[in-house]
Formats: C-alpha cells, structure tokens, sequence
C-alpha cells in the first residue's frame, strides 16, 4: 500500500508546475529524493529532464456576428427591366392620296392603281387613262362633251404617289405610332391587351435605334 502513495507524491509536484512549462527537470538527491522542477537541478543533485508536450493552444473565438436591423430587413427594389433589343427600322413611305391629295403613311412604295369617280380627281393628278394606262377617260366616252351627269357617273384609274421616308421621318413616325399605341393599351380590357404589349414591345426596339 505504501508504493501508490510514493507514487502519487512524486508526481504531485508536476500539477504544481506552470501551465506554460514544456520541460520538466526530475531532481535525484543523494539520499534517493526525487523532486520536479522547471529550473535545472543543483549540482549534488542527479538531473533528468522530462520533456512535455506543449500546450493545445486555445481555438480563436469566432467573430462577431452582424446585428440584424429590423429597418433594413425590407426587400431591395426590383431592379428595372431591361431595354428591348434594338429592332431595324421598317421602311416607310410617304404617301399622297390621288383624290384628295391627304397625306398618309405606307410600308408599301408601289401601290396598286384603283378606279377612282372623275369628279373626285379634280387637278391632284392626272387620271392614268388620259396616260394611256388602261380605260377609258370620261371625255372619250361622251366624244368631248363633258356633262356634270358624265362627270360623276364615270370612274378613272388613278394611283397614289410614293417616295421612301427620310431617317427623320422615320422615327418621327414611330413615335407617333408608339405613342398612340400606348393610350390604346391604358384603356385596353386585359384580354385585348397581348397585341397591344406585344407591338409596344416591337416599338420600342425600333426606337432604340432613334437616339
């Protein structure tokens, strides 16, 4: 009984040493008296040295987590929706009516002749059958004696005049269609309104090429 008590004795004093301590130094005296220490031993002494495993060093401690704010735990804004990809500008025509000589705008530069009352012609253009185009031209049919009755009972073959838009006009005229575009889609039933989006959509692509 008495070996583990020696034991425990001895090894007491390693407790005592400091915790940062990674050699030991085991101290013999002359009469047998063991002893430990973190300092060498005395001369008389018998000297061993008992290394030590250093010491884990403590894990760093995480940091500091951001304290939420309950002001900024609102959504951010949607972010605004891309521009259309740029479309080709279509090209157009500016036209002049026949009859009347009113202005109106075309995608098409060579329209078809049409048969037009000889009263309606008046001096805006001169009606194709007196051109030798085809048909017959009212004075023909009545041998020079123009009546009012011949006048409003026969029809010519007339044609609309064309020439292609300038850049300008172009988008000036784009505007003019996105813009009416747009009060048709505001007061659009919502089953009305996908044509309307998408020629919004189709318009504004070409505009791009305006700026």
């Amino acid at each position: 009984m008495r070996r583990p008590v020696l034991l425990l004795l001895m090894l007491s004093p390693l407790a005592a040493l400091p915790a940062g301590a990674a050699t030991v130094y085991k101290c013999t005296g002359a009469d047998g008296r063991v002893t430990f220490q973190d300092r060498p031993c005395p001369r008389a002494q018998r000297q061993d040295i008992v290394p030590l495993a250093d010491p884990t060093p403590a894990a760093p401690a995480p940091p500091p987590q951001p304290v939420s704010d309950d002001r900024d735990s609102s959504p951010p804004p949607p972010s605004p929706a891309p521009p259309p990809p740029s479309a080709p500008l279509p090209g157009l025509y500016a036209c002049t009516r026949a009859t009347d000589g009113k202005f109106y705008i075309s995608r098409n530069g060579d329209p078809q002749p049409y048969l037009a009352p000889f009263g309606m012609v008046g001096m805006v253009q001169t009606p194709l059958a007196r051109g030798g185009a085809g048909g017959a031209s009212a004075p023909e049919l009545n041998r020079g004696k123009v009546t009012a009755g011949l006048v409003s009972d026969n029809y010519v073959w007339v044609q609309d005049q064309c020439r292609p838009m300038t850049f300008n006009e172009t988008c000036h005229a784009l505007q003019d269609d996105y813009e009416d575009n747009a009060r048709k889609l505001r007061r659009a039933f919502k089953s009305d309104r996908p044509p309307l989006e998408r020629r919004d959509e189709e318009l504004r692509g070409q505009l791009a090429n305006c700026r």
